[in-house]
């Protein structure tokens, strides 16, 4: 029953109990040094050890109650449940046993207003079916091939913590569903878990790991000593569950793949999917000696899968504004892939998609031109416009940023981009004129808290550009095909993933 009351919770969808909080800034100045403001929920930063509060976003009334109950948020499990709402095609793992060269990784992240701090959590796992390093005779098979399961997090401060392996003997993930995990090392020589479990269990079996579903995350990790390039936090600890608000598409729809119905196909790697455009969060996370307390904190989640991660690539992605009436999210971003064929040729991939008081925008190479602007670092410009509407966004840092890691054909799980969860971004949708782009205008906002990335290169100049999808290729992608409901007639066919 609680769990079935839970879920029923999860589909109301007004705006009144969604909840997306506004950033920290003034919205007509943006101003990066403006004080914390308390949102709908609260925020506690208390000793991971000691248990006492250093920090409160609460009123001065409420800050006795707080201090003595500051370490009261327990975040509830509830169990996946079967045909879920808001599930988007390609929940799942897409490894299928073969030994082609092969990653999947998964972003999972939630944003504290009151503190102007995000926790940017990574999982990935590289060529499984090698369960650790090949041996002389497997490369001479096989080619060589980096192998392994790691887990990063770029946290509060724009600090950082990595735990990498090169065995994935222990990582699991479902075919069908957002389920994955991991095992570094297990508590007593008990056997690591190979599905979902409570987090007790999961607690008495693992000593250091992590697994997630789309209604939960925790963990354990350790940093693994490799990391000398920027700041590093030693370990890092976490439950928190999660309330999905916006999937990738219309809310009460059928929910859409992010690269259109040919993603089925392991063709135009790498892939990509928007698993939660935007969701809130609660439960806490200690991370360098800190426990950060939060409810209904803002969250977002995605996946790749495929060969490898593009040529280089740019991102965008924030769902904590000023500005607007209803719950904003974005997500947008750009790569440079190779399209399969007899000679290299790579193509100009892009798309801005918005889901704004229910409502999806989708601006993307089939429906329109996607345009661009991005520097080496610190500067993001996009355009697009489709059939009824035109969006414009701009963003900036004016901070270094971080180095993270991603799985590369080079290298394996390598420093390959750079990041940051505070930048400046302002946000802008019209309506289209018959004679004109530009109409009535749908959304106007602004945000200090954007989280932007550039990765892989060479990156020598600014990058210009706009989608160049071959004309065939837009066609197919415009033909209304349900790849995931056609494999549902015939489920024992239905490829791992969707």
């Amino acid at each position: 029953m609680e769990a079935n009351a839970y879920t029923l919770r999860g589909m109301q969808l007004s705006s009144e109990r969604l909840g997306f909080r506004t950033s920290v800034s003034d919205s007509n100045s943006l101003r990066l040094d403006a004080p914390a403001r308390a949102g709908n929920g609260r925020l506690r930063v208390v000793s991971a050890v000691g248990g006492s509060a250093s920090a409160s976003a609460s009123s001065p009334a409420s800050s006795a109650a707080e201090k003595t109950n500051a370490l009261s948020i327990r975040p509830v499990y509830v169990p996946t449940p079967a045909n879920r709402p808001l599930r988007t095609p390609h929940s799942g793992y897409h490894f299928d046993g073969s030994t082609r060269k092969f990653f999947e990784g998964w972003y999972f992240k939630v944003s504290i207003p009151e503190r102007r701090q995000s926790f940017c959590f990574m999982y990935s796992v590289e060529n499984p079916a090698f369960k650790k390093r090949l041996s002389p005779l497997e490369v001479l098979q096989h080619g060589p091939r980096f192998t392994g399961t790691g887990a990063q997090i770029l946290g509060a401060d724009d600090k950082y913590i990595c735990q990498y392996s090169e065995e994935s003997g222990s990582f699991w993930g479902s075919s069908h569903e957002l389920k994955l995990g991991n095992t570094f090392s297990s508590r007593e020589n008990l056997k690591p878990p190979g599905d979902e479990v409570t987090p007790q269990e999961f607690n008495r079996r693992v000593s250091e790991g992590f697994q997630v579903t789309p209604l939960w995350n925790q963990g354990f990790i350790r940093d693994d000593g490799r990391t000398s390039y920027t700041n590093v936090v030693k370990t890092a600890r976490w439950e928190y569950s999660t309330r999905p608000v916006y999937g990738w598409g219309n809310v009460n729809s059928k929910q859409r793949s992010t690269a259109g119905w040919l993603a089925a196909f392991p063709v135009f790697e790498p892939h990509w999917q928007i698993c939660m455009a935007g969701g809130l969060s609660t439960g806490w996370i200690e991370w360098e000696g800190e426990r950060y307390e939060f409810r209904d904190a803002p969250s977002y989640s995605e996946k790749n899968w495929g060969g490898a991660f593009p040529r280089k690539w740019f991102w965008v992605q924030c769902n904590v504004f000023e500005g607007a009436k209803g719950e904003v999210a974005l997500t947008a971003a750009g790569g440079l892939r190779e399209l399969p064929g007899p000679v290299e040729y790579y193509e100009n991939a892009a798309l801005i998609g918005v889901h704004y008081d229910e409502v999806f925008y989708e601006f993307v190479p089939w429906n329109g031109v996607v345009n661009w602007e991005v520097t080496q670092w610190g500067y993001w410009s996009m355009s697009a416009e489709n059939e009824t509407h035109t969006v414009e966004l701009e963003a900036s840092i004016e901070d270094p940023g971080t180095t993270l890691r991603a799985p590369t054909s080079e290298a394996g799980l390598a420093p390959a981009c750079k990041d940051t969860c505070s930048g400046v971004l302002k946000l802008q949708i019209w309506e289209k004129r018959s004679d004109g782009p530009k109409g009535k205008s749908i959304l106007e906002v602004t945000s200090n808290m954007a989280a932007l990335e550039v990765g892989g290169g060479p990156w020598f100049t600014s990058w210009k550009g706009q989608t160049t999808t071959p004309e065939l290729l837009k066609r197919a992608l415009q033909f209304p095909v349900d790849v995931e409901g056609i494999y549902n007639l015939a489920p024992l066919l239905k490829p791992p993933g969707l």
